[in-house]
């Protein structure tokens, strides 16, 4: 029975997944997601509900639009399947199984689903543009601010630790906002911050710490290869500021499900 409930667990993630990729490409464009139907990028031809069909689709489609035959950029794919197996790795790190269904743990797994939904869309985004959209902030603010009554009220938290990072969440709005009405664009550092107090909140502040850590070697390891690369075709740094092309929200998302998972694992199996 086990086995059938992650099955299901799968799928929806691999739902997730397929909406992921709607609002990856439409926020930026200022698009709606929820009541405007799929279409095809190219063609602009609604898609049918055997189009839509998570991994499947693409695999009996052959990676093509059924319409105009235009490519489907292998993103979509992949971040269905990354998003299936991300839940059903989580699900089973909370020892989700048929016996223990218990509310309780159906709550701490649907807040997981939507944190997850913050992750993929944040860094989603950021690969594709390289920026800390305003609006998946704001949800990770709001889900947080949820997050947090229900741990307070539910599960009997003490809300002082987490008053400390509702006040930062105020103060990174208003630098914000300041930037926003001097520059005319939000702060992508700004963003990153938002970002890490969602996380913190989320996943708890070892995981952050480890987050941070592991982003920064990676960034590290990045900025040194440019480096020699350079060396090597005998070229100075036409670009001082490659740092600024990096896509920190990427890594500090790949980073932080990575140690969640660890951690989860870690005490699943040896506490």
């Amino acid at each position: 029975m086990d086995i059938l409930l992650y099955i299901l667990i799968f799928i929806m993630g691999t739902v997730f997944g397929s909406f992921f990729t709607l609002a990856i490409y439409r926020i930026p464009k200022k698009q709606d997601i929820t009541h405007t139907h799929s279409y095809c990028p190219n063609c602009n031809h609604k898609l049918g509900f055997l189009d839509l069909v998570p991994i499947f689709s693409y695999i009996f489609l052959l990676g093509k639009c059924r319409y105009c035959k235009t490519n489907i950029r292998p993103r979509y794919f992949i971040l269905e399947l990354l998003s299936g197996f991300t839940f059903v790795i989580i699900a089973y790190m909370l020892n989700m199984n048929i016996n223990n269904l218990r509310p309780m743990l159906l709550a701490e797994g649907a807040f997981m689903a939507l944190y997850l939904c913050f992750i993929f869309i944040m860094a989603g985004i950021d690969a594709e543009n390289r920026k800390i959209e305003k609006s998946i902030s704001m949800y990770g603010i709001l889900l947080s601010i949820v997050y947090i009554i229900y741990l307070c009220v539910i599960e009997k938290d003490s809300i002082f630790r987490y008053v400390i990072y509702l006040a930062f969440y105020v103060i990174i709005l208003i630098l914000d906002t300041v930037t926003l009405k001097r520059y005319a664009k939000n702060s992508y550092v700004h963003g990153m911050i938002l970002t890490v107090l969602t996380m913190v909140i989320f996943t708890g502040e070892y995981v952050v710490i480890n987050t941070i850590i592991m982003t920064a070697l990676v960034v590290a390891i990045n900025l040194l290869l440019h480096k020699v690369a350079n060396i090597r075709k005998r070229v100075r740094s036409e670009k001082k500021d490659y740092g600024k092309n990096i896509n920190y929200g990427v890594i500090l998302a790949i980073a932080n499900i990575l140690n969640l998972i660890f951690v989860l694992a870690w005490y699943k199996f040896f506490i």
